[in-house]
């Protein structure tokens, strides 16, 4: 019989395309379970673009909201569907209420803000034997904690060639000079964001070596990338794409990239999902718990003593592990995938 298993997924970006690893993990070790997924928008969208995910459900909720009789709405359209398993990702106790509710008769999920009752299988997490955010998603996928690990297969977002050809033509973009993409967003906080000069330095680096650039954000990083753009040499090579575009056409525009320079971000995540060759800035988080998922990847840090400090704003006030990370640090990059440099 085919297990039917649902996930509550993580509210963040980066956070559902590493979740990625334990779709494909479900998949192939359950024999062909069918996996649907629930999280907010935000997250879902890129739940789309995995051919592991049956059903992607849209669970309208922000952060830090209880709303128990939506919850509880929600699980009764559940009760249904005749699951198997919940797991669940998320470690807040509201985030295990709606299986609860659903009355899904095996809910797993690591210990965490009193939630005994709710989960019915109870995993202790063991952060050394399981330093990485992926790693804990598998040990979830498991039947046991003691249930040996298996290759892990990285995230592949599927790209959508008529929406990229769309986005291509409603941008007024095309692909004749090799594409380096920035993503100087961060969800997160100021601490992960490189500065808007470093970014602009590395782009008419980048353009002078015959390159182009689009940058990427939400329409919160519209003033940051505007900035950007504004510093650029030679405008007619830079575009702006920053607020004007859904995720999903970022996940197709960036497949298109031949270096993409990112902070610690979703996007950085979304990046290496689509194979893109990744330069990835890290100030104040650490590439050991959430690093990119691939081979083509470059990691520039300073190494300072106050770093990681995983805090949303330099805690004292000079932000030196990003400002002192100069922007030539890129250049070689630059240089490698233009075939400049070997």
């Amino acid at each position: 019989m085919t297990e039917r298993i649902l996930v509550v997924g993580p509210s963040w970006v980066g956070d559902m395309v590493m979740a990625q690893t334990l779709f494909k993990s479900l998949v192939t070790r359950r024999s062909g379970a069918i996996v649907d997924v629930m999280a907010p928008a935000a997250a879902l969208a890129v739940a789309e673009r995995m051919p592991e995910v049956n059903r992607s459900i849209l669970f309208d909720m922000g952060h830090g909201e209880l709303r128990l009789s939506y919850r509880r709405k929600f699980a009764h359209k559940l009760e249904s569907a005749g699951y198997n398993q919940a797991i669940v990702l998320p470690n807040s106790a509201k985030s295990a209420l709606v299986p609860f509710f659903a009355g899904i008769k095996k809910r797993t999920g690591f210990i965490g803000e009193m939630r005994y009752f709710l989960l019915n299988d109870v995993r202790k997490l063991d952060k050394e034997r399981l330093p990485r955010m992926i790693d804990r998603f598998l040990s979830l996928g498991s039947l046991n904690d003691s249930e040996r690990s298996h290759p892990i297969e990285y995230p592949e977002l599927r790209v959508d060639h008529e929406n990229q050809a769309q986005c291509l033509s409603r941008f007024g973009l095309d692909i004749a000079r090799p594409v380096l993409s920035l993503c100087p967003g961060a969800e997160f906080g100021d601490a992960k964001k490189w500065p808007e000069s470093h970014y602009a330095n590395v782009a008419n680096f980048a353009i002078e070596a015959g390159m182009q650039v689009w940058i990427f954000g939400s329409p919160r990083d519209e003033e940051v990338a505007l900035s950007i753009y504004n510093n650029l040499e030679r405008q007619d090579y830079g575009h702006n794409l920053a607020g004007k575009t859904t995720l999903l056409d970022v996940v197709d525009l960036l497949s298109l990239s031949k270096l993409v320079a990112s902070n610690d971000s979703g996007l950085m995540h979304v990046a290496a999902a689509v194979g893109c060759e990744t330069a990835v800035l890290y100030g104040s988080s650490s590439p050991i718990f959430t690093p990119p998922l691939t081979e083509k990847l470059t990691i520039l840090t300073e190494g300072l003593d106050c770093s990681p400090c995983f805090k949303r704003d330099c805690p004292l006030g000079h932000k030196d592990c990003l400002n002192k990370l100069g922007p030539e640090k890129l250049y070689p990059i630059v240089d490698k995938v233009l075939g400049r440099i070997q």
